[in-house]
């Protein structure tokens, strides 16, 4: 990738906090644990919740400074994590991690005490007790969340054991992950040589078959070598979950992903429900895309294939214009949006350098005592870069939007995070389609979007599958390497209807795929095909708003109601869905179906 003249490549982390090798970090780190061993102390004091306008008084105080203090060890997470991302093999930010992460107990200490001190406390009571002082009012969702929270919690000093334990056993299960994969060198041939890339380096949506034949088959050799670990963190991820649930008496391993992300079971199965049922002009997609790449059937590395270019043009989209693209979309929608977006991306916010040594993947993370983010990429000159770029901004704005919140109440759950980055790129396809100045130019984008309803639909439709049948033959003891690589290929050809070319499976996916490795979330895949659905969903309400600004704001207060309304209730109350029945998914996916059939029609 040229360097860019007008944006910059690299993020800027030195304004945060200290710089990871420097000894005031390490005093960061010091104080961190310091206060929250204060909060402990503290909270174990707490006095009744009652009608007592005192003890409310005793609790507003104390739950202040909790916010104060987990808001600046959110950062210092964050901060660490950014840098452990750009240098995947500094060892000394990996240890630093580590220590890092053995302090989290002590925020799961307090959070524990606090919930199992609610759980047992009536709701008009609760309620009462949150209106008579002004700081609990401002976070009554926040203590009544905490209260159904508690159903996951085992008795107190279980649940601090746990939480200690977990340290050198869950979690180091996710970072040893990190580590296996950040190493992990792949052999791939440039120009007739053997070079050695990392895996956010491997490209996959080439034009040429035979380097996305020869690059996939790399990739799946490299990461062959280490799927006996990633099997042990696999079982233990999922072992260590379920011993958990069995003590809690969940019997459902769903209930905890959805108590996480505050919506209901019945809102699932609806949703997963219609998509398994109108999944047919998706598989007319890739038919026809198979057809116009010159093949019976595609294989995994085709989907993402770029369609053939008329005239020989270039495909590569640089950096420079890839960020006007965005921001010139986003501002046709709102330029709230538009300028959040500009500024992220002039003042240093965004790290997309194409460079050895970065960990794959990207995210968006957030600092909340500076009210900013930083958003983590490898940006490959592709419009599918270019669509992550907007995606990353979504969830930045989201959290711009609710800076100003209290901090527990801009802890929006997964799924409805993943409404606000999957409508960032709705905003950008949607438009780019508009300025379509040819029928290709229309195909090449129409594409690109189908691709994403192929991934939300298709790809993690797969991946929950997968994870949910672990869990279920997990129950009766581990799983060997080939056990994951049978249930993967199983799932695959059900979520995509079979619709590959019979060896053109990616069995070896659950080794690649870093979401299963993510200690602190289970079912780290529903909540994006969620959000996308919703994203469509409400972008198409656009046309029914008298005018793009009300519609702009209406949206910003659905992105306010995610940190302080169950998810339900959320979209019910700024759009009126009622997610629990079908309607709402069946007009999302009418507006995939109306795609297909625009891209069938330019095709012939």
């Amino acid at each position: 990738m040229a360097e860019s003249t007008a944006y910059p490549l690299t993020w800027e982390l030195d304004s945060l906090y200290p710089h990871p090798d420097h000894a005031d970090f390490e005093n960061c780190l010091e104080q961190m644990k310091v206060s929250l061993e204060s909060l402990i102390e503290r909270v174990e004091e707490l006095p009744a919740v009652t009608d007592s306008e005192s003890n409310a008084a005793v609790w507003g105080e104390f739950l202040t400074d909790y916010q104060a203090t987990t808001a600046d060890l959110s950062g210092l997470f964050a901060f660490l994590e950014c840098h452990c991302a750009e240098d995947a093999h500094n060892k000394h930010f990996q240890v630093l991690m580590a220590r890092l992460a053995s302090i989290r107990p002590l925020r799961e200490n307090i959070e524990t005490q606090l919930q199992l001190t609610l759980r047992d406390v009536p709701d008009e009571t609760l309620q009462q007790f949150a209106q008579s002082n002004a700081c609990l009012q401002e976070i009554q969702f926040f203590l009544e969340d905490s209260k159904r929270n508690a159903k996951l919690r085992l008795p107190k000093d279980q649940e601090i054991l746990a939480s200690e334990l977990a340290v050198d056993g869950l979690h180091a299960w996710g970072r040893l992950y990190d580590r296996l994969s950040g190493d992990l060198k792949i052999q791939i041939m440039e120009k007739g040589e053997l070079v050695e890339r990392s895996p956010g380096q491997v490209q996959f949506d080439s034009p040429q078959r035979s380097l996305r034949e020869n690059n996939f088959y790399a990739a799946n050799k490299a990461w062959a070598t280490i799927a006996d670990s990633c099997a042990d963190a696999l079982n233990h991820l999922a072992g260590t979950r379920l011993t958990t649930y069995k003590h809690l008496s969940v019997t459902d391993h769903l209930d905890a992903p959805l108590t996480y992300n505050r919506m209901q079971r019945s809102t699932l199965d609806t949703m997963w429900s219609v998509i398994a049922g109108r999944k047919g002009k998706l598989v007319r997609f890739l038919e026809k895309k198979a057809e116009l790449l010159g093949l019976s059937k595609l294989s995994w590395y085709d989907v993402n294939a770029p369609l053939p270019l008329a005239g020989g043009e270039s495909a590569d989209l640089p950096y420079d214009r890839a960020c006007e693209l965005v921001v010139n979309s986003f501002e046709k929608f709102s330029p709230d949006l538009s300028q959040f977006s500009e500024r992220a991306l002039r003042d240093r916010w965004i790290e997309v350098e194409n460079r050895p040594g970065k960990r794959q993947g990207g995210f968006c993370t957030g600092f909340p005592i500076q009210k900013q983010s930083r958003i983590f990429m490898t940006y490959t000159d592709s419009s599918d870069s270019m669509s992550t770029l907007a995606h990353e901004l979504g969830h930045a704005y989201h959290s711009y939007v609710l800076k100003d919140a209290p901090f527990v109440l801009g802890d929006y759950p997964m799924n409805l995070a993943e409404t606000a980055s999957t409508f960032a790129e709705a905003v950008l396809g949607e438009q780019r389609l508009n300025a379509a100045k040819s029928k290709a130019e229309e195909l090449q984008i129409l594409d690109g979007m189908l691709g994403d309803s192929v991934a939300f639909l298709m790809n993690i439709h797969a991946r929950f599958l997968f994870e949910d049948r672990v869990h279920q033959e997990r129950l009766n003891g581990e799983l060997t390497p080939e056990r994951f690589s049978e249930l993967m290929l199983d799932s695959q050809k059900e979520a995509y209807v079979n619709v590959l070319d019979d060896a053109g499976w990616n069995p070896l996916f659950w080794v690649s795929k870093l979401h299963f490795y993510i200690s602190e979330l289970p079912f780290y895949n529903f909540p994006y095909t969620f959000g996308y659905l919703l994203s469509l969903g409400v972008y198409a309400l656009a046309d029914s708003f008298s005018d793009q600004t009300e519609f702009a704001e209406k949206y910003r207060e659905l992105l306010l109601a995610t940190g302080c309304q169950v998810t339900e209730d959320a979209v019910l109350n700024t759009f009126g869905y009622q997610l629990g029945e079908p309607d709402f998914w069946n007009k999302s996916i009418d507006i995939i179906d109306r795609r297909v059939d625009r891209f069938l029609e330019l095709s012939e």
